[in-house]
Protein backbone atom coordinates (compact mmCIF):
# COMPACT_ATOMS: atom_id res chain seq x y z
CA UNK A 1 0.00 0.00 0.00
CA UNK A 2 1.17 3.89 -1.20
CA UNK A 3 0.45 6.05 1.44
CA UNK A 4 0.98 9.98 2.09
CA UNK A 5 0.26 12.04 4.67
CA UNK A 6 -0.43 15.78 4.04
CA UNK A 7 0.49 17.43 7.15
CA UNK A 8 2.54 19.97 9.48
CA UNK A 9 5.80 19.49 9.40
CA UNK A 10 6.79 15.80 10.75
CA UNK A 11 10.02 16.41 12.09
CA UNK A 12 7.97 18.88 15.14
CA UNK A 13 5.76 16.31 16.23
CA UNK A 14 5.79 14.61 20.04
CA UNK A 15 6.61 10.89 18.94
CA UNK A 16 4.73 10.03 22.33
CA UNK A 17 1.76 11.69 21.92
CA UNK A 18 1.12 12.59 18.37
CA UNK A 19 -1.17 10.92 16.19
CA UNK A 20 -0.31 10.80 12.46
CA UNK A 21 2.81 9.41 13.79
CA UNK A 22 1.56 6.84 15.55
CA UNK A 23 -0.42 5.78 12.11
CA UNK A 24 2.71 6.23 10.12
CA UNK A 25 4.51 3.91 12.85
CA UNK A 26 2.12 1.48 12.08
CA UNK A 27 1.72 1.35 8.28
CA UNK A 28 5.07 1.27 8.01
CA UNK A 29 5.17 -1.80 10.27
CA UNK A 30 2.80 -3.19 7.65
CA UNK A 31 4.85 -3.03 4.97
CA UNK A 32 3.46 0.31 3.56
CA UNK A 33 5.24 2.99 1.81
CA UNK A 34 5.04 6.27 2.68
CA UNK A 35 5.07 9.95 2.00
CA UNK A 36 4.92 13.17 3.23
CA UNK A 37 4.20 16.43 2.23
CA UNK A 38 2.80 19.90 4.11
CA UNK A 39 -0.16 21.65 3.00
CA UNK A 40 1.89 23.92 0.92
CA UNK A 41 2.81 21.58 -1.49
CA UNK A 42 -0.42 20.07 -3.11
CA UNK A 43 -1.31 21.69 -6.15
CA UNK A 44 -3.93 20.97 -9.14
CA UNK A 45 -2.11 20.87 -12.23
CA UNK A 46 -4.04 20.31 -15.12
CA UNK A 47 -6.38 17.61 -14.32
CA UNK A 48 -3.57 15.78 -11.81
CA UNK A 49 -3.73 16.18 -7.91
CA UNK A 50 0.02 16.58 -7.62
CA UNK A 51 1.90 16.62 -4.01
CA UNK A 52 5.72 18.01 -3.68
CA UNK A 53 6.34 14.73 -1.80
CA UNK A 54 9.47 12.84 0.43
CA UNK A 55 9.88 9.36 0.81
CA UNK A 56 9.02 8.37 4.75
CA UNK A 57 10.83 6.40 7.40
CA UNK A 58 9.91 6.48 11.07
CA UNK A 59 11.16 5.40 14.48
CA UNK A 60 10.64 5.93 17.85
CA UNK A 61 13.72 7.53 18.44
CA UNK A 62 13.19 11.15 20.23
CA UNK A 63 15.20 13.52 17.54
CA UNK A 64 15.73 11.30 14.96
CA UNK A 65 12.06 10.23 14.42
CA UNK A 66 11.42 11.12 10.99
CA UNK A 67 13.97 10.17 7.69
CA UNK A 68 12.79 12.19 4.91
CA UNK A 69 14.09 11.43 1.55
CA UNK A 70 14.39 13.85 -1.47
CA UNK A 71 11.64 15.89 -2.94
CA UNK A 72 9.62 14.24 -6.21
CA UNK A 73 6.68 15.31 -7.81
CA UNK A 74 4.05 12.85 -6.32
CA UNK A 75 0.66 12.22 -8.58
CA UNK A 76 -1.20 11.26 -5.48
CA UNK A 77 -3.70 9.60 -8.02
CA UNK A 78 -1.35 6.96 -7.68
CA UNK A 79 -1.28 6.77 -4.07
CA UNK A 80 -3.71 4.49 -2.26
CA UNK A 81 -4.42 6.80 0.75
CA UNK A 82 -3.59 9.89 1.32
CA UNK A 83 -4.08 11.02 5.15
CA UNK A 84 -5.49 14.49 5.42
CA UNK A 85 -3.99 15.11 8.67
CA UNK A 86 -2.42 19.27 8.62
CA UNK A 87 -4.06 21.19 12.38
CA UNK A 88 -6.24 23.75 11.88
CA UNK A 89 -7.36 26.62 11.98
CA UNK A 90 -10.15 25.90 9.89
CA UNK A 91 -9.80 28.51 7.36
CA UNK A 92 -9.57 29.39 3.56
CA UNK A 93 -6.37 27.87 3.22
CA UNK A 94 -7.57 24.57 5.02
CA UNK A 95 -10.67 24.60 2.79
CA UNK A 96 -9.09 24.94 -0.70
CA UNK A 97 -6.85 21.74 0.43
CA UNK A 98 -10.21 19.39 1.07
CA UNK A 99 -11.37 20.94 -2.79
CA UNK A 100 -8.06 19.70 -4.38
CA UNK A 101 -8.36 16.41 -2.61
CA UNK A 102 -12.34 15.98 -3.82
CA UNK A 103 -10.51 15.53 -7.08
CA UNK A 104 -9.14 12.62 -5.91
CA UNK A 105 -12.52 10.45 -5.48
CA UNK A 106 -12.76 7.25 -7.37
CA UNK A 107 -9.20 6.78 -7.55
CA UNK A 108 -7.37 7.74 -4.07
CA UNK A 109 -8.96 6.95 -0.83
CA UNK A 110 -8.45 9.80 1.50
CA UNK A 111 -8.96 10.33 5.03
CA UNK A 112 -11.19 11.24 6.67
CA UNK A 113 -12.82 12.10 2.94
CA UNK A 114 -12.36 15.72 2.67
CA UNK A 115 -16.15 16.94 1.09
CA UNK A 116 -17.60 16.02 4.83
CA UNK A 117 -14.41 17.46 6.67
CA UNK A 118 -15.13 20.27 5.08
CA UNK A 119 -19.01 20.17 5.77
CA UNK A 120 -18.60 18.91 9.11
CA UNK A 121 -16.83 21.53 11.24
CA UNK A 122 -16.11 20.24 14.73
CA UNK A 123 -18.42 22.42 16.96
CA UNK A 124 -21.08 22.98 13.64
CA UNK A 125 -21.63 18.94 13.12
CA UNK A 126 -22.71 18.32 16.74
CA UNK A 127 -25.93 20.63 15.73
CA UNK A 128 -27.05 17.29 13.86
CA UNK A 129 -27.54 16.26 17.26
CA UNK A 130 -29.52 18.42 19.18
CA UNK A 131 -30.83 15.97 21.82
CA UNK A 132 -27.39 15.02 22.95
CA UNK A 133 -25.93 18.30 23.13
CA UNK A 134 -26.33 20.93 25.60
CA UNK A 135 -27.94 24.09 25.04
CA UNK A 136 -26.01 25.82 22.53
CA UNK A 137 -26.55 29.03 20.51
CA UNK A 138 -24.53 30.25 17.09
CA UNK A 139 -23.84 34.38 16.74
CA UNK A 140 -22.10 37.17 15.86
CA UNK A 141 -24.95 39.68 17.14
CA UNK A 142 -24.09 40.46 20.78
CA UNK A 143 -27.84 40.77 21.52
CA UNK A 144 -28.30 37.06 20.57
CA UNK A 145 -25.11 36.78 22.70
CA UNK A 146 -26.36 38.34 25.89
CA UNK A 147 -29.44 37.10 25.59
CA UNK A 148 -28.29 33.52 26.18
CA UNK A 149 -25.97 34.47 29.17
CA UNK A 150 -28.83 35.98 30.66
CA UNK A 151 -30.94 32.54 29.74
CA UNK A 152 -28.34 29.89 31.26
CA UNK A 153 -25.93 32.03 33.22
CA UNK A 154 -23.13 30.21 33.20
CA UNK A 155 -21.97 29.97 29.71
CA UNK A 156 -18.40 28.78 28.05
CA UNK A 157 -17.84 31.24 24.90
CA UNK A 158 -14.87 30.46 21.65
CA UNK A 159 -14.48 30.71 18.46
CA UNK A 160 -16.40 28.86 16.29
CA UNK A 161 -13.38 27.47 14.16
CA UNK A 162 -10.71 27.05 17.11
CA UNK A 163 -8.82 24.40 17.95
CA UNK A 164 -7.08 22.72 21.12
CA UNK A 165 -9.02 25.41 23.20
CA UNK A 166 -7.58 28.48 22.37
CA UNK A 167 -9.90 31.37 22.93
CA UNK A 168 -12.06 29.05 25.45
CA UNK A 169 -13.43 31.83 28.12
CA UNK A 170 -16.34 30.68 30.77
CA UNK A 171 -18.23 33.48 31.95
CA UNK A 172 -20.20 32.60 35.33
CA UNK A 173 -22.77 35.11 36.54
CA UNK A 174 -20.78 37.52 37.82
CA UNK A 175 -18.65 38.21 34.97
CA UNK A 176 -19.21 41.26 33.28
CA UNK A 177 -16.66 40.56 30.30
CA UNK A 178 -18.96 39.11 27.43
CA UNK A 179 -19.38 42.82 25.35
CA UNK A 180 -15.42 43.32 25.62
CA UNK A 181 -14.93 39.74 24.30
CA UNK A 182 -17.10 40.01 21.47
CA UNK A 183 -15.63 42.96 20.41
CA UNK A 184 -12.07 41.48 20.52
CA UNK A 185 -13.35 38.32 18.65
CA UNK A 186 -15.37 40.42 16.30
CA UNK A 187 -12.07 42.38 15.10
CA UNK A 188 -10.36 39.64 14.56
CA UNK A 189 -12.75 37.74 12.26
CA UNK A 190 -16.38 38.02 10.42
CA UNK A 191 -16.92 34.64 11.79
CA UNK A 192 -19.92 33.87 14.53
CA UNK A 193 -19.42 32.92 18.28
CA UNK A 194 -20.67 29.55 19.42
CA UNK A 195 -22.01 30.03 23.24
CA UNK A 196 -22.73 27.00 25.49
CA UNK A 197 -23.94 26.05 28.92
CA UNK A 198 -21.32 25.87 31.19
CA UNK A 199 -20.89 21.85 32.12
CA UNK A 200 -20.10 21.83 35.75
CA UNK A 201 -19.06 18.18 35.15
CA UNK A 202 -15.95 19.32 33.09
CA UNK A 203 -14.19 19.52 36.93
CA UNK A 204 -14.07 15.40 36.94
CA UNK A 205 -12.66 15.50 33.04
CA UNK A 206 -13.69 16.56 29.04
CA UNK A 207 -13.57 12.76 28.07
CA UNK A 208 -12.32 11.69 24.44
CA UNK A 209 -13.74 8.89 23.00
CA UNK A 210 -12.01 7.27 19.81
CA UNK A 211 -14.30 6.29 17.20
CA UNK A 212 -13.01 4.13 14.28
CA UNK A 213 -15.23 3.77 11.12
CA UNK A 214 -18.49 4.65 13.36
CA UNK A 215 -17.44 2.69 16.13
CA UNK A 216 -16.26 3.40 19.82
CA UNK A 217 -12.32 2.06 20.13
CA UNK A 218 -12.31 3.50 23.53
CA UNK A 219 -11.92 6.83 25.74
CA UNK A 220 -9.41 8.73 28.08
CA UNK A 221 -10.62 11.43 30.65
CA UNK A 222 -8.80 14.73 30.26
CA UNK A 223 -8.73 16.44 33.40
CA UNK A 224 -8.18 20.01 33.81
CA UNK A 225 -5.34 22.02 35.79
CA UNK A 226 -6.62 23.41 39.14
CA UNK A 227 -8.07 26.35 38.42
CA UNK A 228 -8.59 25.87 34.53
CA UNK A 229 -11.39 25.41 32.98
CA UNK A 230 -9.75 23.88 29.34
CA UNK A 231 -9.26 20.40 29.82
CA UNK A 232 -6.94 20.30 26.75
CA UNK A 233 -3.78 18.56 27.39
CA UNK A 234 -1.36 20.72 26.01
CA UNK A 235 -2.81 23.44 28.34
CA UNK A 236 -2.24 21.26 31.61
CA UNK A 237 -4.69 18.70 31.26
CA UNK A 238 -4.26 15.45 33.17
CA UNK A 239 -5.11 12.24 31.10
CA UNK A 240 -6.52 9.68 32.97
CA UNK A 241 -7.87 6.16 31.84
CA UNK A 242 -11.45 5.94 31.54
CA UNK A 243 -14.64 3.47 30.13
CA UNK A 244 -17.37 4.33 28.57
CA UNK A 245 -20.61 4.60 30.16
CA UNK A 246 -24.01 3.84 28.68
CA UNK A 247 -25.03 7.24 27.84
CA UNK A 248 -21.64 7.52 26.21
CA UNK A 249 -22.74 4.26 23.99
CA UNK A 250 -25.92 5.73 23.22
CA UNK A 251 -23.99 8.96 21.85
CA UNK A 252 -21.75 6.73 19.97
CA UNK A 253 -24.86 4.42 18.63
CA UNK A 254 -26.26 7.62 17.42
CA UNK A 255 -23.67 9.57 15.27
CA UNK A 256 -21.61 5.94 14.68
CA UNK A 257 -24.28 5.24 11.68
CA UNK A 258 -23.69 9.11 10.34
CA UNK A 259 -20.01 9.29 10.45
CA UNK A 260 -19.53 5.94 9.03
CA UNK A 261 -21.63 6.73 5.83
CA UNK A 262 -19.83 10.33 5.41
CA UNK A 263 -16.43 8.32 5.19
CA UNK A 264 -15.20 9.55 8.61
CA UNK A 265 -12.95 6.62 9.33
CA UNK A 266 -11.04 8.42 12.69
CA UNK A 267 -13.17 10.76 14.85
CA UNK A 268 -12.39 11.95 18.23
CA UNK A 269 -15.77 12.90 20.08
CA UNK A 270 -15.71 14.77 23.35
CA UNK A 271 -18.01 14.14 25.80
CA UNK A 272 -18.64 16.08 29.26
CA UNK A 273 -21.14 14.96 31.77
CA UNK A 274 -22.95 12.62 29.46
CA UNK A 275 -23.21 16.12 27.01
CA UNK A 276 -21.58 15.87 23.21
CA UNK A 277 -19.29 19.26 23.23
CA UNK A 278 -17.81 18.50 19.65
CA UNK A 279 -17.44 16.23 16.91
CA UNK A 280 -13.34 16.24 15.92
CA UNK A 281 -12.76 15.19 12.26
CA UNK A 282 -9.90 17.69 10.87
CA UNK A 283 -7.61 16.12 12.98
CA UNK A 284 -8.34 14.45 15.99
CA UNK A 285 -5.64 12.91 18.76
CA UNK A 286 -5.37 10.59 21.64
CA UNK A 287 -4.68 7.72 20.01
CA UNK A 288 -1.43 6.93 21.69
CA UNK A 289 -2.95 7.97 25.19
CA UNK A 290 -5.42 5.18 24.27
CA UNK A 291 -3.10 2.43 23.71
CA UNK A 292 -1.33 2.76 26.73
CA UNK A 293 -4.00 2.98 28.68
CA UNK A 294 -6.24 0.00 27.64
CA UNK A 295 -3.60 -2.09 25.88
CA UNK A 296 -5.38 -1.96 22.59
CA UNK A 297 -4.16 -1.44 18.85
CA UNK A 298 -6.14 1.81 17.84
CA UNK A 299 -3.91 2.76 15.26
CA UNK A 300 -3.83 -1.18 14.06
CA UNK A 301 -7.71 -0.85 13.87
CA UNK A 302 -7.80 2.27 11.63
CA UNK A 303 -5.53 1.02 9.30
CA UNK A 304 -7.83 -2.22 9.29
CA UNK A 305 -11.12 -0.20 8.65
CA UNK A 306 -9.29 1.37 5.82
CA UNK A 307 -8.13 -2.02 4.40
CA UNK A 308 -11.70 -2.92 4.35
CA UNK A 309 -13.00 0.34 1.90
CA UNK A 310 -10.33 -0.70 -0.20
CA UNK A 311 -11.18 -3.93 -0.90
CA UNK A 312 -14.90 -2.95 -0.83
CA UNK A 313 -14.11 -0.43 -3.79
CA UNK A 314 -11.99 -3.05 -5.60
Amino acid sequence: MKVAFQMDPIGSVDINADSTFRLAEEAQARDCTLWHYTPDCLSFREGRVVARAQPLTVQRVKGGHANLGETVDLDLGDIDVVWLRQDPPFDMGYITTTHILDRLKGRTLVVNDPFWVRNSPEKLLVLDFPDLTPPTTIARDIGVLRDFKTEHGDIILKPLYGNGGAGVFRLDPNDRNLASLHELFTSMSREPLIVQKFLPDVAEGDKRIILVDGEPAGAINRVPAPGETRSNMHVGGRPEKAALTPREREICAAIGPRLREMGQVFVGIDVIGGYLTEINVTSPTGIQELERFDGVNVAGQIWDAIARRLADAA
